[in-house]
């Protein structure tokens, strides 16, 4: 279970633990990835996938800590809060998505870009023209409250809001969560778009088919710590993956 090689590391997470009280969710794991990948950790609910994303984020709730160290960038930010993390170049699109419901998609866009990293007007501007061009739905919708958006749209919203920090690395938690298949499809396709355009990203599924279809490396959790790793393609065909994470009939692929 070797991790990739360390030549041009962006992200190079070691010894990841995190607690909650005494409960320990993540145990020991190291990941990492180089520029332009998409790596995805893949697990059932309840492995520790998200409280590995959040630690590298520096974004775990009040009763959680972790120990371990996070290199970004060839930079320890382990101490960093997680506003110093995104003002460096991380960003996060959370499982929960946390948009503002009573404003409009516009303003969630643009308040994306301001509390962070970009307070220019021409710069925020820019920006939103690419989001626009990228998600032609959101530009439709731009003076509609966020909280009347359908479960896709939101999605869409949540990543544009993150993609307006113009991350380094982009974080995705359970982006397909509680999405139908053919918007799963369609969110996933805008993924690989991003990664085809050079972007880098951590991608946290549940939905490991439609996440080792898109990935370069991946990382499989069971019970918070390491069980398994490999390029997306070698586990796309393991046994243990297939028969564990994949469904056994091939009947049961969905192409994304």
């Amino acid at each position: 279970m070797s991790n990739q090689t360390s030549n041009e590391l962006l992200l190079d997470a070691q010894n990841i633990s995190v607690y909650y009280g005494q409960v320990r969710a993540v145990d020991d794991v190291s990941i990492n990835i180089r520029p332009s990948q998409i790596v995805t950790v893949i697990g059932v609910n309840g492995a520790g996938k998200s409280s590995l994303m959040n630690a590298i984020m520096g974004n775990l709730p009040t009763n959680g800590r972790s120990t371990g160290k996070v290199n970004y960038l060839g930079h320890d930010v382990s101490a960093l809060d997680v506003e110093r993390r995104v003002a460096r170049g991380l960003s996060l699109v959370p499982e929960t998505r946390e948009l503002f419901s009573s404003m409009t998609v516009e303003d969630n866009l643009i308040l994306g870009a301001f509390r962070f990293r970009s307070d220019k007007e021409g710069e925020r501007q820019y920006k939103l023209k690419d989001i626009y061009e990228l998600f032609p739905r959101l530009k439709e919708r731009r003076t509609q409250y966020a909280g009347t958006l359908s479960g896709g749209e939101r999605q869409m919203l949540a990543l544009g809001r993150a993609l307006m920090t113009n991350p380094s690395l982009l974080l995705l938690d359970e982006p397909s969560l509680g999405l139908a298949p053919l918007v799963v499809r369609e969110i996933f396709q805008i993924i690989q778009y991003l990664r085809e355009e050079g972007a880098s990203i951590l991608l946290v599924e549940q939905n490991a088919r439609a996440a080792l279809q898109i990935a370069d490396y991946a990382y499989v959790l069971e019970m918070g710590r390491l069980n398994l790793s490999g390029s997306a393609s070698e586990l796309l065909n393991h046994p243990g993956v297939i028969e564990s994470y994949l469904g056994l009939g091939s009947g049961n692929k969905e192409r994304v």
